[in-house]
């Protein structure tokens, strides 16, 4: 994966242009379309836990575990689809969500909302790399340690080079490779399996289990309800958890920053209800088919999230066994990647050019981004590593999170939802929250277990406690702060105190923000977001709760044709829209390969001749000696007939100034460099010439040039228009040195 995601970078740079300046590599040029975005958030929003935890919820309460898992966290996307359209109409500069903080509540603020963001991401990583290793050691008998530090080598590879763009590219791999793996267990599972029996098998067997061991806190003590207190406390630790592990994770704010206006929308609504499918029919298959087959798994494998690879390896053997360890390996890799993207942004944005360098370059800014990477992605190794020998599992870390950073999603949220908000409410409220989070969650378990240890407070009841009071707590304050001493917060200057530095990045955002359509997109993204949340946590498992509903065959069939319908569904829109959307980027791509790169490379004509041709390069500056040079090859080679010269002009451009050039800019300097060659009088005995214009520097571009047109030749000035205290200007002196190519000099 990590080669393909180099692969694709390289060829966006090569031939379609895209210049890696630091908003390519924060914000991959604020471009991305709806079904990239898409991708990329069922991506992201794949962990190792959605694969594993959603299979172990519901191996211990049945349906209800598949169900609250899956709509439990889907919703907090979709929701998100507000904030990202909010975001484009009043901080479309943004590049971090913190930066966006710094200007709405001021410095104190920030340094605390930073804290809250970089935990999250640091949470966040300790779930994935906890839960990728502890796969790899069940499937493989790789140790386990050394299996938290293998995961972050392919992100780190990729990553570092590609930025945001790579990790777009890595998620949307992986999002097409997830889907079809979550089909192919689906539809072997159920439909080819003998030991399962179809539906109609699945259904008896989970009946069965049932009637042996019944399920406490379940109607009946069935699997077959969402009637179910042990999945329904699970769902509300889900969904509060979940509001702070989005609204909170700088990730799912870069993915808001780095969609196109128009993608924004549909980006995130669909992404969510995309990503549903992975989690309700995984869990649907594997957890149940767990439940069916009788599969006997003690306390630690069970936190440890291992039903899932258990029962893959038991029903489909080694392929089972290889299928589950790889999706879990890349949902890993592309989450972590993007949450390696995310740490360096808030590092290099929010501390960096911040508070120790604001006058820095772009060039400083991908520097200190790249070692933020490197020192993060081996610390995503230790941290996992220490956790695992401190007993924490991937549950009991899933389960808590909420309790640490949900008191900071109100505050966050209405920095940009509501100007009335006041800034020392909403800081106070994210700390007061957290405290009080923290404090019911340990006296509960105190209260109840006797003990405050791993075991007590990983217990569901205190965790429901602090994650409710943390969220609620801070919701509370937040507001009756805000409407005591409230503020009358002017947005605009969140367009005058947030710059982008690229010139075309900040024009194309200026001619996009068309505030009419973003006001309809909102209104969309409210009516759409919360009718979809009402459906899905509240009317939809209503109606199965309040009733005590059981599933019977023909019912359980129906559910099971829905999960599977859902993921072929989400699996089309995932796979085949970002490639839709970008089949004008593919062509062109394609297109320029097979003219090998560009016209002015095109070697097609020589096989007209019978002897190989004589390739002449002679860069051109504009001075007497470069033009001299030109009609020294004329003379030389006036009588063959097999001679072919390249005119080559460089237009002087050093790599510290790349950051300050965009395309635009880059292709009017090319421009006028063309216009200099056709100045160029050609003797009219030279029939067989071409005219290029490169940028850079001079001496480097005609060496390479040399070596890629297999020059035989370079005819060049002694001295150019530059100025030298030698006999040979500072380029011919350079171009001796680099290159091993017959060199002639023109005096």
């Amino acid at each position: 994966m990590a080669l393909s995601v180099i692969l694709m970078v390289k060829a966006e740079t090569k031939w379609l242009g895209t210049r890696k300046t630091s908003e390519w590599f924060y914000t991959a040029g604020r471009t991305i379309k709806t079904g990239l975005i898409a991708s990329s958030i069922v991506s992201a929003w794949t962990w190792a836990a959605t694969l594993l935890q959603s299979s172990t919820v519901t191996y211990e309460f049945g349906l209800g575990g598949s169900f609250w898992y899956a709509a439990g966290a889907s919703i907090q996307v979709i929701l998100f689809s507000i904030l990202a359209i909010e975001l484009k109409r009043k901080a479309p500069m943004t590049h971090t969500f913190p930066e966006m903080i710094y200007v709405r509540y001021g410095k104190h603020s920030h340094k605390i909302f930073l804290s809250f963001a970089l935990m999250t991401n640091t949470i966040v990583t300790a779930m994935l790399v906890l839960g990728g290793a502890a796969v790899i050691h069940s499937l493989t008998g790789v140790d386990i340690t050394i299996a938290a530090f293998l995961i972050p080598v392919g992100i780190i590879l990729y990553t570092i080079g590609g930025g945001l763009k790579a990790t777009f590219f890595a998620e949307y791999l992986n999002a097409a490779f997830i889907f079809v793996v979550v089909l192919i267990f689906v539809t072997v599972i159920y439909f080819a399996t003998p030991e399962i029996g179809g539906i109609s098998g699945m259904y008896e067997k989970l009946r069965q289990a049932s009637i042996l061991n019944p399920v406490e806190g379940n109607v009946f003590g069935t699997y077959l309800t969402l009637a179910s207190i042990g999945a329904l406390i699970f769902g509300i630790i889900n969904i509060v958890g979940n509001f702070g592990t989005v609204f909170v994770d700088q990730s799912y704010w870069q993915r808001a920053i780095a969609s196109r206006p128009r993608a924004a929308t549909g980006g995130f609504i669909i992404g969510g209800l995309a990503w549903f499918a992975i989690p309700f029919t995984l869990a649907t298959t594997l957890g149940l088919a767990a439940i069916a087959t009788g599969v006997v798994l003690n306390e630690n494998e069970i936190e440890l999230g291992l039903v899932a690879p258990t029962t893959a390896t038991n029903l489909m053997g080694d392929l089972g066994a290889v299928l589950i360890l790889t999706i879990i390996f890349t949902a890993v890799t592309a989450a972590g990647s993007s949450q390696l993207v995310s740490v360096s942004s808030l590092i290099t944005y929010d501390v960096f050019r911040t508070y120790l360098k604001p006058s820095a370059t772009g060039r400083e800014l991908i520097r200190i981004s790249r070692f933020t990477i490197l020192g993060f992605g081996i610390g995503m190794g230790v941290l996992a590593s220490l956790l695992f020998h401190s007993g924490f599992s991937l549950q009991y870390v899933y389960l808590m999170m909420g309790v640490l950073i949900g008191s900071a999603v109100a505050p966050i949220s209405f920095a940009l939802l509501w100007k009335k908000t006041n800034k020392f409410a909403a800081t106070s409220a994210a700390v007061i929250g957290l405290a009080c989070g923290v404090f019911s969650w340990i006296f509960v378990a105190n209260s109840i277990y006797g003990e405050i240890t791993l075991a007590s407070t990983g217990n569901l009841i205190p965790l429901l406690i602090g994650n409710v009071v943390s969220i609620l707590v801070s919701l509370g304050i937040t507001i009756v702060g805000s409407l005591i001493k409230s503020e009358n917060f002017d947005f605009q200057i969140m367009k005058q105190k947030i710059l982008v530095v690229d010139d075309k990045v900040r024009s194309m955002l200026r001619r996009d923000t068309d505030e009419e359509f973003l006001q309809r997109s909102l209104r969309f993204c409210k009516r759409i977001g919360f009718s979809i949340s009402v459906f899905l946590v509240i009317v939809w498992p209503t109606s199965f709760y309040l009733t005590e509903f059981v599933f019977e065959e023909q019912s359980f069939h129906l559910w099971v044709w829905l999960a599977i319908t859902w993921a072929f569904s989400a699996a089309g829109i995932i796979i085949f829209l970002p490639l839709i959307e970008a089949r004008r980027n593919i062509t062109e791509i394609f297109h320029k390969a097979q003219m090998n790169q560009n016209e002015e490379f095109d070697d097609s004509q020589d096989s007209k001749y019978d002897l190989p041709i004589m390739k002449i390069l002679v860069p051109v500056d504009g001075s007497a000696r470069s033009l001299k040079a030109l009609y020294q090859a004329n003379y030389l080679f006036r009588g063959a007939a097999k001679v072919r010269i390249y005119l080559l002009h460089v237009i002087e451009w050093t790599d510290e100034n790349e950051e300050n050039i965009d395309e635009a800019l880059s292709e009017q300097i090319q421009e006028e460099g063309r216009l200099i060659l056709r100045s160029v009088v050609v003797p009219k005995n030279i029939s067989d010439y071409k005219r290029i214009v490169k940028l850079g520097d001079p001496a480097q571009k005609i060496s390479e040039l040399a070596d890629k047109l297999k020059i035989d030749v370079i005819i060049m000035g002694k001295k150019g228009i530059g100025k030298s205290t030698s006999d040979l200007g500072h380029v011919t002196q350079k171009v001796l040195k680099l290159t091993s190519k017959s060199v002639v000099l023109s005096e």
